[in-house]
């Protein structure tokens, strides 16, 4: 299985820079997409950006599009998020995600999630 921990976080300006690390474990190399999803308080999770292996063109949610770089190290395995010009609609907690594939069929790992918060 791929295992997935995240650092990064804390408190932000509106206006400031968020960045984000997902390191990756474990078979990462049936990793076939990967990428970062936010749940602000009392909302639903919703997709920021996502990346397919091979492809390597980001899928971004409309909402951070333009303020948004999605970047992996292969030699550590982990990915990158840095969101630019932050708004205090980003207040969210951040997941990292990784699909994945194993003789037994297509599976999710999910990062524990990281608290970001914008203040004004």
């Amino acid at each position: 299985q791929v295992r997935l921990v995240e650092s990064g976080g804390g408190l932000v300006q509106a206006g400031g820079s968020l960045r984000l690390s997902c390191a990756a474990s474990g078979i990462i190399f049936s990793i076939n997409k990967w990428g970062w999803y936010r749940q602000a308080p009392g909302k639903q999770r919703d997709l920021v950006v996502s990346i397919t292996n091979g492809d390597d063109r980001p899928n971004y949610a409309d909402s951070v599009n333009g303020r948004v770089t999605i970047s992996k190290v292969d030699e550590s395995s982990t990915l990158l998020l840095q969101i630019y010009n932050l708004k205090p609609e980003g207040t969210a907690v951040y997941y990292c995600i990784a699909r994945w594939y194993s003789e037994s069929g297509c599976f999710a790992s999910w990062a524990q999630g990281i608290q970001a918060t914008v203040t004004s």
